[in-house]
């Protein structure tokens, strides 16, 4: 048998294009290869006369669990090496998604972790699950974030809190928070954001591509794009600090166990007993 494709892609109405990440036994892990064929198909999506809206969501259990720690492989599009490559090629692959015509929406459900949610802040328009789990847990011994957006969208003191503990919050909190518009229960998420998108197709899509460049234009202009760039310096020094070499010889030896001992003294995320 075939393998199964790792990137699904379906017309659900007429003018939306739908991309579903799908390595669902890997929590849908962001390999280089799947962030390649995302790539692929969403700029495929943005050049397609008729796509006029595009959403983003996860198989199975969690719309994304983060980057593939596994291994990384080629990555899908040139960033310049050396010091800081992987956090400017995160940040140069939200830009790319914010500077498509086409505005993308991210359906999270499940968790929403790290690269999961540095995926999700690029889109235009998130909804979640109510009970989904945004966080990013990396901060608790590897580095800084590769995309540091939470203080722009959720406020100083807000992220603060999350960066200084790597805790989760909940849909509903990052609702609450601004990291998403809207919250809705599992069962109701699927179509209420594929409502969404056909709302958003009724827009001459010429206008709607300005209106998206509009609200980006007015979060540059406050140092948005430069603040994010700045930031990959800053998660570049992560990886030099003794408690991170420290983590990474853990992780080499065995990832399930690097996690967990870096949640257990939590109590949250994989080592979290289930009833």
């Amino acid at each position: 048998m075939p393998d199964e494709p790792i990137l699904l892609i379906d017309t659900p109405a007429p003018f939306v294009r739908r991309l579903t990440l799908n390595r669902p036994a890997k929590r849908n892990a962001l390999s280089n290869a799947l962030r390649g064929e995302m790539f692929a198909a969403l700029e495929a999506a943005d050049r397609d006369r008729d796509v006029r809206v595009i959403i983003l969501r996860g198989a199975g259990t969690c719309f994304s669990s983060g980057y593939d720690l596994a291994g990384t492989g080629k990555l899908p599009f040139h960033t310049a090496g050396a010091q800081g490559q992987w956090a400017r090629h995160v940040v140069e692959g939200c830009f790319r998604m914010w500077d498509m015509a086409k505005p993308i929406i991210a359906q999270v459900h499940g968790w929403c972790l790290a690269g999961g949610s540095e995926l999700a802040f690029a889109c235009d328009l998130v909804y979640v699950a109510d009970d989904a789990q945004i966080g990013y847990p990396a901060v608790r011994t590897m580095s800084p974030p590769d995309n540091q957006y939470h203080a722009w969208i959720m406020g100083m003191r807000a992220a603060m809190e999350l960066m200084l503990t790597g805790d989760s919050i909940s849909g509903l909190e990052a609702v609450r928070l601004g990291f998403a518009n809207r919250a809705h229960s599992p069962n109701r998420l699927e179509a209420e954001v594929l409502a969404m998108a056909v709302r958003i197709a009724k827009i001459d899509p010429d206008l709607a591509q300005l209106n998206k460049r509009l609200v980006h234009r007015q979060m540059e202009a406050m140092g948005m794009r430069g603040g994010l760039r700045a930031g990959t310096d800053l998660h570049a020094l992560g990886w030099h600090t003794e408690a991170s070499q420290d983590y990474m010889a853990k992780m080499r030896e065995g990832v399930k166990a690097a996690l967990d001992a870096r949640d257990g003294e939590f109590g949250d995320y994989g080592t979290v007993t289930k009833a």
